[in-house]
């Protein structure tokens, strides 16, 4: 039996609506498929002959993607936005504003990545994280799960921020440092060497983290205060203004520690 196929079948090289929904009031006339790839390059965009843009991804605005970027999946660039060196963005992860992703960074998932921030060396930005304002990601360092980085926030080296964590204002995440869970980092502070903050645990103003520190729970450390060495703190604990907390020291249940005379050590 013959049968008739009435399906209406896009011209391959006519971008969908999705696509021209991207930059508004554009035509199929402003848009063109990528040579290495396929992928849909608006007119005021720049794409280098040498960068990959997969058939699904969509390089928009005035973004730059230039070397050996690649950007795959459905993934986004877009904005003013510069993709470079051997960078890759995967799945539906979206670069916009004056992002710059270079070095050897790895964008992906539903990941976004905007504002004035940068991601590179070998740094990997995943899941439904997102980096934004003046952040710098760079080193080996990894934000994934819902964590946020903003303001002028820098996670670098090895260390990680996930679950549903957030750095702010100028705060530093580096080293080996992990902060995690539903923890809040902010100001000026540090964590650093291989010290852990995580539960619902705040680290602010000028407060340093280090050594083998763990920072958890409810607990707050703030001001100028320190925890180092194995020190824990936890609980619903508050450690602040100049109290330095170290050695095997513990802080716990509703214990108040500052001044400079507050100095612990077990």
């Amino acid at each position: 039996m013959k049968m008739n196929n009435n399906t209406k079948h896009q011209p391959e090289n006519t971008p969908p609506k999705h696509v021209l929904d991207l930059e508004c009031g554009s035509t199929p006339a402003d848009w063109h498929r990528h040579s290495n790839g396929g992928g849909w390059v608006y007119r005021t965009a720049r794409v280098a002959d040498t960068a990959y843009v997969g058939p699904n991804a969509v390089v928009f605005g005035n973004a730059k993607v230039y070397m050996s970027a690649a950007i795959y999946g459905s993934a986004r660039v877009g904005g003013n936005a510069v993709v470079y060196g051997h960078a890759k963005i995967y799945g539906h992860a979206k670069i916009y504003g004056h992002a710059w992703i270079y070095g050897h960074a790895v964008v992906r998932d539903n990941a976004e990545i905007n504002g004035g921030a940068s991601v590179y060396g070998n740094a990997e930005v995943c899941d439904r994280a997102y980096v934004y304002g003046s952040a710098v990601v760079f080193g080996n360092a990894k934000i994934f799960g819902n964590a946020r980085v903003s303001d002028h926030a820098v996670v670098s080296d090895n260390a990680g921020v996930y679950d549903n964590a957030g750095v702010y204002d100028h705060a530093k995440v580096f080293d080996h440092a992990k902060v995690f869970d539903s923890v809040v980092v902010r100001d000026c502070a540090w964590i650093f060497n291989r010290a852990e903050v995580y539960g619902h645990a705040e680290v602010y103003g000028h407060a340093r983290v280090f050594g083998n520190a763990a920072v958890y729970e409810n607990a707050k450390v703030y001001g100028g205060a320190v925890v180092c060495g194995n020190a824990k703190v936890f609980g619903n604990a508050g450690v602040g203004d100049d109290a330095k907390i170290s050695g095997d020291a513990r802080v716990c249940g509703y214990d108040r520690i500052y001044c400079n005379t507050g100095v612990v050590v077990e």
